[in-house]
């Protein structure tokens, strides 16, 4: 699964910022996640109506390992403590996090009861990318990103390895049985 990294700001303007590995793109402009109801982020995501999310990356993944560790509702220095920066977005009340390579900054669409937690459902209303992470031709590299993934079998996390077909292609030829 994707290491998701979602960002919210506090009733006191803090930020916070939760891993998450329950969630993914469930629409063209849709994003679910899967969260506790105890969650800080969770409180801070109905009080503004906004998130953003980011992809974690090997570089930084002490840190991001670290933010799904430590709860915002014991350790109130969590997001400070990692040396990571934020900016303010520019288009939904929520922090992105300048050393993540992809945001996805999104307003809340939705909350729902789901298996004993809730399912919060934004939508996506920009995404940004630093430069450095685009190809020649302006389109996100993801080897350049070198995004990472969670192993929920082996509580382990595994960078994304190398292109292994095109989608919509790969499998044309079970199409002229």
């Amino acid at each position: 699964m994707p290491v998701l990294m979602v960002a919210t700001y506090g009733d006191d303007g803090k930020i916070d910022v939760m891993n998450v590995a329950w969630g993914g793109i469930c629409g063209m402009d849709k994003i679910a996640l899967n969260l506790a109801p105890e969650r800080k982020t969770l409180k801070n995501i109905k009080a503004k109506e906004a998130f953003t999310v980011s992809l974690a990356d090997e570089a930084h993944l002490a840190e991001a390992d670290f933010l799904g560790t430590a709860s915002g509702n014991v350790m109130s220095d969590k997001f400070e403590r990692t040396g990571l920066h934020a900016v303010k977005s520019g288009r939904v009340d929520a922090p992105v996090i300048e050393e993540f390579p992809v945001t996805l900054e999104c307003e809340l669409a939705e909350i729902r009861d789901c298996f004993g937690e809730q399912r919060v459902v934004g939508t996506i209303v920009n995404v940004t990318v630093d430069e450095k992470f685009l190809d020649e031709r302006g389109k996100v590299d993801v080897k350049k990103i070198n995004p990472v993934m969670f192993d929920q079998f082996r509580n382990a996390y595994y960078n994304v390895g190398e292109k292994v077909g095109d989608a919509w292609r790969i499998g044309a030829p079970f199409m002229k049985k």
